[in-house]
């Protein structure tokens, strides 16, 4: 999971200190074509060989343009504030031995060790479907983590690109504190959710945030994009916890430490919790037929003995083609075992472990998509109002990102057993 050059400098048999990871929702455990190099499902953040963390330090309030580009020329990092056409100010960063700085943004450029693109609801994000116009920032964010336990990790809008700078242009909300630092806010914002209560079967879902270029924590903007900051919440902190979820205008990121996964299910608690499903042999209670989960590899294809369900009453058949309401409502069928009428679809294993606030079986379905988690997780994540598009919310399934819907966006699942 860390790259060759970090692999490197490992001490033999010692593994590197990881701060925790970043899970992209939308994606069942990696990308549609395949998870290559910075670009992928999940991405972990390692301690790296040499601090590569910045501070503030010097500030410089200029009155032409060819000064700020000589200073942000120096090859140091800084953030230009434009205030007007002849004044800028210019803060410029120093080394930090202290932190260890991660970059995440829609640039495929160097500086950013996390590529992140627009997620498509429904993971149907092929090629064919590029999106033209991506709301995710190019150099949306970057997180710094503390080398020293516990490994506090701090989230920050922006990212410096290529020439070590991030530029706040004329139209950027900016503005100067009351203490005489500047601080602004993104096109499109970077927005925070911590839960209460962490990243467990008792949490519940927190108050979405705004966070600023230098890190302090706002209400929301009107929307996104609009000219007037939020009101300043002074006593929260953009200290990312177990669980705590970003959105980058187009994707939402949960933030998983390594402590929380620690104690997570991994990928092998469910291979064998679906194992275990399928030893049970549920069966099509009109076919028949034994139903079987398909390996987490083959979650994509419908196979022949996949287990579908009827998403308003749980119950679960083997595929058949009748039930059929009317033409016009081609997914409206009619459950053969207690006569509601309701979406049927295939049902899916959840297999990103990330996702999980427990390691209880699988016994519940995200509606209308059919993904199949325990029911403590389920339960979480219908009641998280996730941001849609500038201004909207709505919950959606960790696996997929398809809206939720329903009378409690998920459903209880009744298998049943053997006949024999």
């Amino acid at each position: 999971m860390f790259s060759p050059s970090q692999e490197e400098h490992c001490a033999p048999n010692k593994e590197p200190v990881k701060y925790g990871e970043l899970v992209v929702l939308g994606y069942n455990g990696s990308l549609p074509n395949g998870d290559r190099g910075r670009r992928k499902s999940r991405f972990a953040l390692y301690k790296r060989p040499k601090a590569n963390g910045v501070k503030p330090s010097t500030v410089h309030v200029i009155s032409t343009p060819q000064a700020s580009k000589a200073i942000s020329c120096k090859g140091q990092h800084s953030i230009s504030y434009t205030l007007s056409r002849n004044q800028t100010v210019v803060v410029e960063y120093t080394h930090d031995k202290d932190t260890d700085m991660f970059q995440v943004g829609r640039s495929t450029e160097s500086p950013i060790d996390f590529v992140v693109t627009d997620t498509i609801s429904g993971s149907q994000n092929n090629d064919e479907t590029q999106i033209t116009q991506s709301t995710i920032s190019r150099f949306a964010c970057r997180i710094v983590c503390d080398r020293s336990p516990p490994y506090t990790a701090r989230i920050f809008a922006a990212g410096f690109d290529s020439s070590k700078n991030i530029f706040l242009g004329e139209k950027a909300a900016k503005w100067k504190n009351p203490d005489g630092h500047m601080d602004g806010l993104t096109t499109n914002g970077v927005l925070v959710m911590h839960p209460k209560g962490g990243f467990t079967e008792e949490s519940k879902p927190g108050v979405w945030r705004e966070i600023s270029v230098c890190g302090d924590v706002y209400t929301l903007r009107e929307t996104r994009s609009a000219q007037q900051r939020g009101k300043l919440v002074e006593n929260e902190t953009n200290i990312l916890q177990d669980g705590s979820l970003i959105d980058l205008c187009g994707a939402t990121l949960l933030w998983r430490t390594a402590d929380g996964l620690f104690h997570t299910p991994t990928q092998k608690h469910i291979e064998a919790l679906r194992q275990e499903i399928n030893a049970a042999r549920p069966q099509c209670p009109v076919g028949l037929n034994t139903l079987a989960f398909p390996s987490i590899n083959r979650k994509d294809v419908v196979e022949e003995k996949q287990p579908w369900a009827y998403l308003s009453c749980g119950h679960v058949h083997g595929y058949h083609n009748w039930g059929h309401r009317s033409d016009t409502e081609a997914n409206e069928r009619e459950c053969p075992m207690c006569r509601t009428i309701g979406p049927y679809v295939p049902l899916w294993l959840g297999c990103e472990a990330g996702f999980y606030v427990d390691a209880g079986p699988p016994t519940h379905a995200f509606t209308p998509c059919g993904h199949v988690c325990s029911e403590k997780s389920a339960k979480y994540w219908s009641q998280i109002p996730l941001p849609h598009g500038t201004h909207a919310f709505h919950a959606a399934c960790p696996f997929c990102a398809t809206q939720l819907s329903g009378e409690h966006n998920c459903i209880k699942l009744i298998f049943q057993g053997p006949i024999d």
